[in-house]
């Protein structure tokens, strides 16, 4: 058996692994399916959680229930489910002992409906897997708290940034501005029904959005009509960039991991009474996401730029790490 695990800075392997035996109270899923996140590239780049501590990687899982503790209630072998990391004691994935890029993933302390999502009938593991990214996509957009009829715009079109389109699309918002500086990924962005899909760089971006969005005075200025920006891109000029155009009471939800601090224009914020806000996780999303698999999984599979098997996990980092893919998914061979 294998896990990828971080061993320094820029340092992750594939190591030898011995599973650990489950308890009364924890399940064992086989895994099928693993996607590479954001996160996983940036925990590679930090050297681990905390740095500096050996940490095993992979947290946007879907696989096939092998052993059922005797204490765990509704879940059987054989099982399809998905894995909700934030809902496990261990924090897998994201600084705990446990890592679903492996053959077999130790949850410890399995609930229905909590840690263990089932998998609806006729949806692929690679779908299933998309959960994860999906549900925090989901956070996003409930956090900018939007309607039918608003305008918004999404800075950055990676798999967080098409799914907030696809939730705010499949809501009723349609009036949506995808921004993204390669093209690969803005023509997903299109393919989601979203109303433009600009590169920033090549456009004058307050301009386009004034004729996009129109644009409404606000004490003695004018700022673009945009109800709600979602920063799912991280790049250091979106904060002071909406500021400046942002209208009377408009809204900016920060999805982004910013490693570095920014400066902004506060005096300029404090004329639009506009509100900044972050979005982290997904509290409550899994759910609903599952629910909405069946209906959506046309939609969600295109958000797949590139398959690899484990054995080509590394290829899949680097893939993973270009501005042209979307997700890269992994498929976990059995040991």
């Amino acid at each position: 058996m294998e896990l990828l695990k971080i061993h320094g800075q820029g340092d992750v392997r594939v190591d030898a692994y011995e599973r650990p035996a489950a308890g009364p109270k924890d399940v064992v899923v086989r895994m099928k399916s693993v996607g590479i996140c954001g996160s996983d590239l940036s925990y590679i780049k930090m050297g681990g959680i905390p740095p500096g501590v050996e940490t095993a990687l992979g947290h946007e899982g879907a696989g096939e229930v092998m052993e059922v503790g005797a204490e765990v209630a509704g879940i059987s072998v054989g099982d399809a489910v998905i894995v909700n990391p934030m809902m496990t004691p261990s924090n897998i994935g994201s600084g705990g002992p446990e890592g679903a890029f492996t053959q077999e993933l130790l949850v410890r302390e399995a609930r229905l409906g909590d840690s263990i999502l089932p998998i609806p009938e006729g949806i692929s593991y690679d779908v299933a897997a998309m959960c994860e990214p999906l549900a925090v996509a989901m956070h996003g957009v409930n956090r900018a708290d939007v309607k039918p009829g608003d305008k918004v715009v999404v800075f950055g079109c990676g798999p967080i940034g098409l799914g907030m389109l696809l939730w705010l699309v499949d809501r009723g918002v349609t009036d949506v501005v995808a921004l993204d500086l390669s093209e690969e990924r803005l023509e997903r962005a299109r393919a989601l029904g979203v109303r433009a899909a600009l590169d920033p760089t090549k456009i004058d971006l307050r301009a386009e959005l004034a004729k996009l969005h129109g644009e409404v005075p606000s004490y003695g200025r004018v700022g673009v009509g945009t109800d709600a920006f979602i920063d799912a891109a991280g790049a250091p000029n979106i904060l002071t960039d909406v500021i400046m155009m942002a209208k009377l009471h408009a809204k900016l939800v920060i999805t982004a991991a910013y490693m570095r601090p920014i400066e902004f224009p506060v005096g300029r914020m404090l004329t639009s009474e506009m509100t900044i806000t972050t979005a982290v996780g997904y509290p409550t999303e899994m759910p609903e996401v599952v629910a909405a698999m069946p209906r959506l999984k046309d939609k969600i599979a295109p958000m797949i730029s590139h398959k690899l098997p484990f054995s080509e996990i590394m290829k899949g980092l680097e893939i993973a790490a270009t501005p042209q893919s979307a997700k890269v998914m992994i498929g976990i061979e059995e040991a």
